[in-house]
């Protein structure tokens, strides 16, 4: 076990950060029926989230988005380039293409409602802190529709050069992955079983030096892996 607790078997670590007090005690008092997750700290702000998690080092961060002095886009991107190895939920009022894009740009690895149910909640913490994203089809959708609103990206050299390192099947599955269809979905398509498929998303991601599949969808649009319109063309 580390000093601050973490290793095999610890309670996942969460800070709670939202600008309305009743919220974070409401937050509070819902993880608290969860043995598993111990709630380190609270801030109220941005930039107290920052300091926080620099002071606490938590597993995973119950991020709002509107809050004053820094938003929690802004604080998402810091922490995110600062320590990656504490993980974003974001979790607001707001379902706007913004906010959701925002976060998820800024290197969350995942985004819930408020209205989210209690239960939904605290899995989506366990899911973040195992190190998954937590990316519905609808979210992935989101993604996806912001990217091709802007219109068609020039292709990214640098990017697609990193394509090379994967194996024709992986960039089958990348590519999949980048139109928004879950794991159950990709089987599906390519015919394989559903835990072939987590085995390939989870090798094309260390290749790439990717994240989470957050980053896999934006990297399917900046190497034109994926573009605008198209229709799947793998399993077809």
């Amino acid at each position: 076990m580390n000093d601050d607790g973490s290793g095999p078997g610890a309670a996942l670590r969460v800070l709670v950060v939202d600008d309305d007090d009743l919220m974070r005690a409401g937050l509070r008092a819902v993880l608290s029926t969860d043995d598993t997750i111990e709630v380190v700290g609270e801030a109220s702000n941005g930039r107290e989230a920052v300091e926080q998690v620099r002071r606490l080092h938590p597993d995973v961060v119950l991020m709002d988005v509107r809050m004053p002095e820094l938003d929690g886009i802004a604080a998402t991107r810091t922490i995110v380039e600062a320590g990656p190895e504490t993980r974003i939920l974001v979790l607001t009022t707001f379902s706007d293409d913004e906010y959701v894009y925002g976060s998820l740009a800024a290197g969350a690895s995942g985004f819930l409602l408020k209205r989210t149910r209690p239960e939904h909640l605290i899995a989506g913490i366990h899911t973040v802190g195992a190190g998954e994203s937590l990316l519905s089809p609808a979210v992935t959708r989101t993604v996806i529709d912001r990217m091709t609103s802007q219109g068609r990206h020039p292709v990214d050299p640098a990017a697609l050069g990193r394509l090379r390192a994967l194996t024709p099947r992986e960039r089958e599955v990348l590519e999949l992955v980048g139109r928004g269809l879950s794991n159950a979905e990709i089987a599906g398509t390519l015919f394989v079983e559903e835990s072939t498929v987590k085995t390939h998303v989870k090798r094309l991601l260390a290749k790439l030096h990717l994240r989470d599949r957050v980053q896999a969808v934006i990297l399917t649009y900046e190497t034109g892996l994926v573009r605008p319109g198209e229709q799947p063309s793998a399993g077809s």
